[in-house]
């Protein structure tokens, strides 16, 4: 259960000292062998309840962009917010804050009591396969959203676990690889985009990170006690990245609890490690301690009153969810200010692209959730244009390759008569465990939905073809499998992962597919598949696809419908983006390219309609070698559930894309200076050292080189703004904070927002630094003539470089202050003494 709002006046509150020093009573109360089952995992997703101190479990589930729960079953749904990358481009820590709230929220609606997020490793590389799941590129930034993040959560009374401590940039090799950094570019980066989330926020979780650091494993670092439970205080639960314990050195270091369960490094390993001397009585206590705060906090611990008990006012996720996708996406390109559309005025719009009709809402691995719906921007903007408006739809460019699920309206369940599939568990002998409704084609089984003493599992299902002609049917699994089209079998036999990445193959399996033939759209195809689970998995971990193959034999075909559909329509809006094939979990890009001929099918449009719209549907950036050829640009990132609808109110002009770029986006891959995301003998090595995203782009482009397509901070509006003479304290002691005040006017029509960004220069120093770096930044909303003074604060913290402490150089900074990391800046000096 989640936690109680109405708990014993007698009870301590969670953090005062009776609380605490009851969680130290009942931790020495119990026997070394119960102390240390509680440091694994209980299963999958929970720790153990130990009933007899009043101890039940802890529940935890992956985010960090939804709650998924226990389970991936889409019967139980989740809201699906927008990706980590468009959260950050809100630039808005009041946004994050909602966000989390409404995470937290979903949370307690599902009975888990932590989350897994935020995600908040930097953007190192534009190549990162789990880009979309971070933040940002820059480390202030990074920090602040993601306080926001934490504190909204946990208003909310659920744990929130910044995640993946620590230097986890990249994906290839990600279970062995060996981050190499300085100590620089560790705390003034790495570390400090995780500082507020700890100092600030005051998360109850971290988790740590399956690489190693420097050569030592995260779940065994040092990192772990220092800065982040000495220097920052941090006083929750290290929780491993699933299977990141790799042995029980790990018990010497910070780690506190070991995830997955119940079978790990830990148990009579760990036990024995005790009893010999190699790990401290001490250290298991304080894990022990620890573990039992979290509950306590969380309302998992008898007799200890949790850290909340009056809930903010509920929040409609689902709008938070619009509200977000609208904030973050970033207007990049507006020629004659073609956006907003006039609705009114439009007879006839022409919508191309794959990801118009199948968006990408979210991206793939352990960020999936399952939403009762996702509006796709055909749909978003179907329904909101006025009725009479003749609006075109053409694929133009294939996106998703591969075998993708049946959509779910055109299942039908043959046994049950209703809409979906059926799922029988099977004993060994054939005899039917139990059966179940579902209502999608692709299911996953991670640790629980399997009755015990299944052997197999038979899924049914007739799929209604939408047109006639051949069909390219199949499923993907690991394992043995037999599958029936028509009642005739066309598979038998096994297939197999090739990849070592865990997982992987949950979302991505191997697969294989036949053609089948329809004589007339609307014909069904009875569909029955027999999977063999494997007899010796301790955990179920099992996934199987039942989907269709896309097949276009004539491509160009495809672009020229597109193109005549454009060549007289008022508007075209081509949606153009990445596929699950390219970001997601478990390994990298090899390109910023958008895959198949969508940059064809972008000039191509464009060529017959200079009111093109383009609308990028990726999570991390990607290459626009079209760019400067069409109308506007927007980049609506992963939008989350209602990204079709946020799309509609940008496009016509019921709300204003607020985004700002949280990270840079290059014209072309070679001209990135940090793209390295593959491990050489083992090792990433971060030579760039603090020059990383923009600060990286502007060394390179002071010593000659190339500059980015779009700079770190950029976005436009749909109105203007005048910044005014910036103002600040002349000198300042080292270490005290910095208040800018910038007046800002709206010059243009209509209502809009503005960021103001704040950053410093130091051109001659004693230490090497960036070009400049961001320092603070605010946002503000004004009516058309609206006029405010904009605060930013600038945290001492700025000023100072690592140095085997953080050190402050005393002389002469330059505060500049613009609108993104490139603009021609206002300046201001200022001493610090």
């Amino acid at each position: 259960m989640n936690p109680t709002l109405s708990p014993a006046v007698t009870a301590p509150a969670a953090g005062s000292p009776d609380a605490e020093a009851r969680l130290l009573d009942l931790a020495k109360s119990l026997t070394l062998e119960e102390q240390i089952q509680l440091l694994t995992g209980a299963d999958v997703w929970a720790t153990h309840s130990l009933p007899s101190i009043g101890l039940s479990r802890v529940v935890m589930s992956d985010g960090p962009a939804g709650v998924r729960g226990e389970d991936f079953d889409e019967r139980h749904d989740s809201v699906s917010l927008p990706s980590s990358s468009a959260l950050s481009a809100t630039w808005s820590v009041e946004t994050a804050r909602r966000y989390g709230q409404a995470l937290g929220q979903e949370a307690r609606r599902k009975g888990v009591h932590a989350v897994l997020g935020p995600t908040i490793n930097l953007h190192r590389s534009p190549l990162g396969g789990r880009h979309f799941e971070c933040m940002s590129e820059d480390p202030r930034l990074t920090a602040t959203m993601a306080a926001g993040y934490v504190a909204g959560v946990q208003s909310m009374g659920v744990g929130a676990t910044p995640k993946h401590y620590i230097a986890n940039e990249a994906e290839t090799e990600r279970f062995t690889s060996n981050s190499v950094v300085d100590e620089r570019p560790l705390r003034e980066l790495y570390l400090a985009a995780f500082e507020d989330a700890i100092t600030e926020a005051r998360a109850w979780l971290v988790m740590s990170s399956y690489n190693s650091i420097n050569g030592t494993t995260a779940s065994e670092n040092d990192l772990l006690k220092t800065p982040l439970s000495t220097e920052w205080g941090f006083d929750g639960v290290v929780v491993s990245d699933w299977t990141g314990v790799r042995s029980v050195e790990a018990a010497n270091a910070n780690q506190d609890l070991e995830m997955p369960g119940p079978v790990g490094h830990w148990g009579p390993k760990l036990l024995a490690a005790v009893n010999d001397g190699r790990v401290s009585r001490c250290a298991i206590l304080e894990k022990v301690v620890r573990i039992l705060r979290l509950a306590a906090r969380v309302g998992s611990l008898e007799g200890v009153s949790p850290s909340v008990t009056e809930l903010p006012a509920p929040l409609n996720a689902a709008a938070v969810a619009r509200e977000v996708a609208v904030r973050g996406a970033v207007l990049v390109r507006n020629k004659d200010s073609l956006l907003p559309l006039d609705p009114q005025a439009l007879a006839s719009v022409a919508i191309s692209g794959h990801n118009a009709e199948e968006a990408r809402t979210q991206g793939g691995g352990s960020a999936t959730v399952m939403p009762k719906q996702n509006i796709s921007p055909l749909e978003g903007l179907r329904a909101a244009l006025p009725e009479g408006v003749r609006v075109s739809y053409a694929r133009g460019a294939k996106v998703a390759e591969g075998l993708q699920p049946f959509p779910r309206t055109s299942l039908h369940n043959p046994v049950s008569g209703v809409p979906g599939l059926r799922v029988t568990f099977l004993a060994g002998d054939g005899t039917v465990i139990s059966g179940e409704d579902r209502l999608a084609s692709h299911l996953i089984w991670f640790g629980v939905g399997i009755p015990e003493g299944a052997a197999a599992i038979r899924m049914e299902t007739e799929w209604t073809a939408p047109t006639a002609g051949i069909h390219h049917l199949g499923i993907g699994t690991v394992g043995r499998v037999r599958l029936s089209l028509n009642g005739d079998e066309v598979f038998n036999g096994g297939l197999e992962d090739d990849t070592d990445v865990l997982g992987a193959a949950l979302f991505d399996p191997p697969k294989t597919v036949h053609p089948v033939t329809t004589d007339t759209a609307g014909d069904a195809v009875r569909i029955e598949a027999v999977y063999d689970l494997p007899a010796d998995q301790v955990i179920p971990f099992t996934a199987i696809l039942l989907g269709e193959e896309t097949v276009v034999d004539d491509p160009q075909a495809e672009i020229d419908a597109a193109v005549e559909a454009a060549r007289t329509a008022d508007v075209a809006v081509v949606v153009v983006g990445t596929s699950a094939a390219i970001e997601s979990e478990g390994f990298d890009r090899k390109d910023l390219d958008l895959p198949g001929r969508q940059n064809q099918l972008v000039e191509a449009v464009a060529a017959v309609n200079p009111r093109t719209v383009v609308v990028v549907n990726s999570g991390s950036p990607v290459l626009m070698p079209w760019l400067d050829k069409v109308g506007a640009v927007l980049l609506g990132w992963f939008g989350g559930q209602e990204f079709g609808r946020a799309i509609a109110d940008i496009l016509l002009g019921v709300e204003e894309p607020g985004g700002r770029l949280p990270t840079t986006w290059p014209a072309a891959l070679a001209d990135v200076p940090v793209l390295d995301t593959t491990p050489v003998d083992g090792k990433v090595v971060y030579s760039e050292g603090i020059h990383v995203g923009y600060r990286a782009w502007l060394k390179q482009q002071a010593s000659g080189g190339a500059a980015p397509a779009l700079p770190f901070g950029y976005g436009l509006g749909y109105t203007t703004f005048e910044l005014g003479a910036p103002h600040a304290r002349e000198s300042v002691p080292a270490g005290a904070d910095v208040v800018v005040h910038v007046p800002v006017r709206n010059t243009g029509s209509r209502s809009g927002r503005e960021v103001v960004q704040v950053y410093l220069d130091r051109p001659v120093s004693a230490v090497e630094r960036p070009v400049r770096w961001l320092a603070g930044y605010a946002g503000t909303h004004l009516a058309p003539g609206g006029t405010e003074s904009v605060e930013v604060r600038i945290p001492a913290r700025s000023f100072a470089h690592y140095d085997g402490g953080w050190q402050f150089e005393r002389g002469t900074f330059r505060i500049l202050v613009g609108r993104h990391a490139e603009d021609d800046f206002q300046e201001l000096a200022i001493e610090v003494r």
